[in-house]
């Protein structure tokens, strides 16, 4: 084990100073000089509203499309170069930097003759590249992602983001929520089709706008806007609120414990054919050929039309679900660990497993579940992975074998009910879930509303702080 007085310490003070200067090529504070140094904070919302994103297609001209792409090249270059600043700061000088000295980074990069076509973009998306890679350190930092990796033409995400001082938005007073937007560095305003307007009376707080594999251009506008919450859901009684246990699967993507059951629309299995055929075609064309690029376009066209519609489709379940239900039940899954590579005997029967589970997006259908419940005021209940849902009689309670995947169907052991496999499973979350909601909404003051979300692996005096 290696001593703690054997690492190299953290170099600050005038050292730190002198490194940045002269050997990192960060140039001191000009401004406020004379005034102590103190921590940037986030621009705070309104009290009451929320932060909302509407995302709309967009239509670039010729040099407006030229002018992006010098954007997101330049926003590319900017994040890589950040990342590397820092990580040979601490490696070789053990010199901390941070977004502010990033920026002063920034600002003898775009002054630099070798580096001057920087100056051809906005200096405010530029900084936001900076901020986005500190955000990135921020969450290593707080050990929830992975240390940051360097930005790949071809393979990561043609994005730009504009602060409120790197656009000009002009309402239409005939079209209230529509209206014309003109990024920095151009004149002529975007080609917006407003599919719906923003909320009445609320300016774009920051804009975002990105292409993707297909060619596709789209903004989106982050707004702040008040949410106002759904009338509570109650049972026919008016006492108790409506419930509804929640469970995810593969034969039918959701399964109520009302019986009902909606359909896994299996598109990469629907369009599995065309996908093969367009990749053979790929392979067959010459690597850097204008006909490569054009294969890889038609692909990325056809997974564009699989994204939009299982997007779709998700999103129009979740809604229809948060409108007609009080408290939501869903079971804790652990996808990241179903999607492990088998090895050995089966691994091809598991490859088919994961690639139906990619496509079923069960993360995706949570994450929506989750802020829709925190927007309209419902409860989503997650009850813990390790519950037995699936072989626990909803009648009598008594807990069976555990059932392979192909089995559908089981005969309970105690009372001799036959139960289907997912609605007995949603009947018993819907239970648990129930118990978990009424746990907490007992212990709250009066007058004071269960949370948005209440996990069962949580601290009960978490899920009340909350």
């Amino acid at each position: 084990m290696t001593d703690t007085a054997d690492r190299p310490t953290q170099v600050t003070g005038d050292e730190a100073k002198r490194i940045k200067r002269e050997t990192l090529g960060i140039a001191d504070r000009t401004k406020h000089r004379g005034r102590a140094s103190t921590a940037m904070r986030s621009r705070a919302k309104e009290p009451g509203t929320q932060q909302r994103v509407y995302r709309y297609r967009c239509y670039p001209t010729q040099s407006q499309a030229e002018q992006l792409e010098k954007t997101f090249g330049a926003c590319r270059w900017v994040y890589n170069e950040g990342l590397a600043l820092r990580a040979d700061a601490w490696e070789r000088h053990r010199v901390s930097v941070g977004f502010a000295e990033s920026c002063r980074a920034l600002t003898g990069w775009r002054q630099a003759s070798g580096t001057s076509w920087l100056r051809e973009v906005s200096s405010t998306v530029l900084q936001q590249s900076l901020r986005h890679l500190d955000g990135a350190f921020t969450r290593f930092f707080r050990q929830n992602a992975k240390y940051p990796q360097r930005k790949r033409k071809h393979r990561s995400r043609d994005s730009a983001t504009y602060v409120r001082t790197g656009f000009r938005w002009t309402e239409d007073p005939e079209r209230p929520g529509t209206g014309l937007v003109t990024l920095a560095k151009q004149t002529v305003p975007l080609d917006v089709r407003w599919s719906r307007p923003l909320p009445a009376g609320a300016a774009p707080v920051k804009l975002s706008v990105t292409r993707d594999r297909a060619g596709r251009y789209f903004v989106a506008v982050l707004v702040e806007e008040r949410i106002e919450p759904l009338p509570a859901a109650f049972v026919a009684d008016g006492r108790e609120p409506r419930a509804v246990g929640i469970d995810l699967g593969l034969a039918a993507l959701v399964t109520l414990d009302d019986g009902t059951k909606v359909d896994h629309p299996r598109l990469l299995k629907k369009h599995g054919k065309e996908l093969a055929r367009l990749q053979r075609g790929l392979h067959r064309k010459k690597k850097g050929s204008k006909n490569r690029a054009k294969a890889r376009e038609r692909i990325a066209r056809l997974y564009a039309l699989i994204s939009d519609v299982r997007g779709d489709t998700l999103d129009q379940l979740t809604t229809r679900l948060v409108r007609e239900n009080q408290v939501l039940v869903v079971e804790d899954l652990a996808i990241m660990n179903l999607l492990r590579p088998a090895v050995g005997r089966g691994r091809r029967r598991k490859a088919r497993l994961s690639r139906s589970i990619i496509d079923a997006a069960w993360g995706e259908l949570i994450r929506q579940l989750r802020y829709k419940c925190a927007w309209y005021g419902r409860t989503l209940v997650i009850v813990d992975r390790f519950f037995p849902s699936t072989r626990r009689c909803s009648g009598c309670h008594a807990k069976g074998p555990s059932l392979d995947m192909a089995v559908r169907e089981w005969t309970c052991a105690e009372c001799g009910a036959v139960h289907d496999r997912d609605v007995n499973a949603a009947q018993n979350l819907r239970e648990e879930g129930m118990r978990l909601y009424w746990l907490v909404a007992s212990a709250l003051p009066p007058g004071r509303t269960p949370p948005s979300a209440i996990k069962a692996s949580e601290p009960a005096d978490v899920l009340l702080a909350a």
